[in-house]
């Protein structure tokens, strides 16, 4: 993927910019605003909003994303902040609405915090996309779900409790306290290992803030706290990978198993070195991909959020909205070390 676009985004960026201070208006679109009457624009202009920059999940969402973009002509942006914290993606949502963005995809750090500025992006005309983790339904337009949250959580406790016998202690290393959709999968680990899986006790949940050291110091601390402990979930990128390095040099490798959510590329030194068996994910470059199209499909007015509308998403193909404003990517995939190597990402 080039970054060869950047130059043209910025330079954009900074013309809608002016054009605001000169008119006090949102732009409305990228060639003369939107069609009169109709809610239709062709202002591609694409700002994405992950929960934290320097995240490699979201620098491969912004991949899928950015190549998205390309192919319709838009013009593609990535802000964030440094940090994944409930408010800290309001000021980029503000920025964006005051640039004349023609849509914002955004992974919420928190479910409400970002509603009032979110609202008042879309007063301004910007179609408001949710990925990965979302916000309340009432201030976006549209949530593309990378997987049931009933088919993550299931994943995840079936390829742990596989890995322990059954039986034994666990625990979980999310992310931030606040997190959407990781508080989502942990209700429902907590009920289907309730259902499922009684001889298996969850006897802690902690969270590493998507921070690598943290979330490595948290490992730590699980095992030192618990040391009859026989495994550990991390539905978290940043998390299983610290997590999985903090084991692999310990007395703990092969004694304490981790699965969790991770990408490949981070994993793939872990599975091969016996650390981890297998672990989970959906493939965020095709998140961020149709994302990206589904923001676009809002914008040309070819959907509008309701149920049952249908838009094409380039090279994924057909998708269609479901209940609450959301398409959903597809099911988790599963990696090991019989198939690790052939993905790169």
């Amino acid at each position: 993927m080039t970054f060869a676009r950047k130059r043209v985004a910025a330079i954009a960026a900074i013309a809608v910019a002016a054009a605001l201070a000169l008119t006090g208006c949102a732009d409305t679109g990228s060639s003369g605003g939107s069609t009169s009457g109709s809610g239709k624009s062709d202002n591609f202009a694409i700002t994405f909003l992950p929960k934290n920059l320097g995240n490699p999940y979201f620098d491969t969402s912004a991949k899928g994303g950015k190549a998205a973009v390309a192919e319709f002509k838009g013009t593609f942006n990535q802000v964030g902040p440094a940090q994944a914290s409930p408010d800290a993606q309001v000021s980029y949502i503000n920025t964006a609405t005051q640039q004349g963005v023609g849509g914002l995809v955004v992974s919420a750090n928190d479910p409400k915090a970002i509603c009032d500025a979110l609202d008042q992006a879309r007063k301004a005309g910007v179609k408001v996309v949710t990925f990965d983790s979302d916000t309340n339904p009432d201030c976006r337009d549209l949530f593309v779900n990378q997987a049931t949250a009933e088919g993550i959580a299931k994943v995840q406790v079936d390829l742990i409790t596989k890995q322990i016998g059954d039986a034994g202690e666990i625990a979980i290393l999310s992310a931030a306290a606040n997190a959407t959709n990781q508080n989502a999968w942990i209700d429902l680990m907590k009920k289907d290992l309730a259902a499922n899986h009684p001889n298996v006790k969850l006897v802690d949940v902690v969270y590493g803030n998507d921070d690598d050291q943290t979330s490595f110091d948290k490992t730590a601390a699980l095992l030192q706290s618990h040391p009859n402990l026989k495994g550990i979930i991390s539905p978290t990128t940043v998390g299983v990978a610290a997590a999985a390095r903090y084991l692999s040099t310990s007395a703990y490798k092969g004694k304490v198993a981790l699965t969790g959510l991770g990408t490949p590329n981070q994993m793939r030194e872990y599975v091969k070195d016996g650390t981890v068996t297998s672990f989970a994910l959906w493939n965020p470059e095709d998140l961020g991909y149709l994302a990206a199209y589904a923001a676009q499909a809002l914008i040309k007015g070819e959907i509008t959020g309701k149920e049952g509308d249908t838009f094409t998403a380039g090279k994924l193909g057909e998708f269609k909205v479901g209940a609450d404003k959301t398409v959903l990517l597809g099911d988790p995939y599963v990696f090991n070390k019989d198939n690790i190597d052939k993905f790169n990402f």
